[in-house]
């Protein structure tokens, strides 16, 4: 199957069953910036594909994620700021810190969404936008999802699944920085921003996903 050219925001193709795990990891914001205690079904992987607030609600409706949180990763504590970031001379990647239970969605799949998501061929742009702070880029957490990512780029590559070569970067993951609080749930906070209903949208509805509302879940 060959890929589609995205624009600007993330496609999700698949969803999977409903998932009712418990506990759930709780909602991480500058009240809450830590999960001291992350449950025993629960791992965790951080992505980046593209702008933050379409990738994390994407996740977020994804079955057998139980949280997700926008943030930066890359560079340093000090330039860990959205407009640093923005201004493209910062290292650091937009990126969505998932939290999942692996029973239920293992990392494998966890991949899948992510490829599927966004389009992995195109070096530090997604769509129309453009910079290092959009590139793609799994942050492994182990050994297990290193190499789970280069089994799962080697399989994508070897089925031809895009037009062109996947350019995803594998990096050991780096210190995760908490995005600003108005940037966490950014869609189901600010439905009626014109980006997201031009944007993200209209993707979400084709795939029979749920249209956030103000403080929907």
């Amino acid at each position: 199957m060959k890929a589609i050219q995205l624009t600007i925001c993330s496609l999700f193709l698949a969803v999977l069953p409903a998932f009712s795990a418990e506990p759930a990891v709780p909602p991480i914001t500058e009240k809450n910036p830590d999960v001291n205690e992350i449950p025993d079904n629960v791992e965790v992987a951080t992505f980046g594909a593209g702008c933050f607030w379409c990738v994390e609600e994407f996740f977020h409706q994804t079955p057998g994620v139980a949280s997700t949180v926008s943030g930066y990763m890359g560079d340093t504590k000090e330039t860990a700021e959205y407009k640093k970031v923005s201004s493209g001379r910062t290292k650091h990647v937009e990126v969505v810190r998932v939290y999942f239970d692996p029973k239920v969605l293992p990392f494998d799949k966890l991949l899948d969404r992510f490829f599927e998501l966004h389009d992995p061929t195109t070096l530090n742009r997604q769509g129309y936008d453009r910079g290092i702070r959009y590139r793609s880029v799994v942050f492994y957490e182990n050994d297990m999802q290193k190499l789970a990512t280069e089994k799962k780029i080697k399989e994508l590559t070897a089925a031809e699944a895009f037009d062109d070569p996947i350019v995803t970067a594998i990096e050991p993951a780096m210190e995760f920085y908490l995005a600003e609080e108005y940037h966490q749930n950014y869609a189901r906070e600010n439905p009626d921003n014109p980006y997201l209903q031009n944007v993200l949208f209209p993707k979400l509805k084709k795939l029979g996903l749920k249209i956030p509302t103000k403080g929907g879940e």
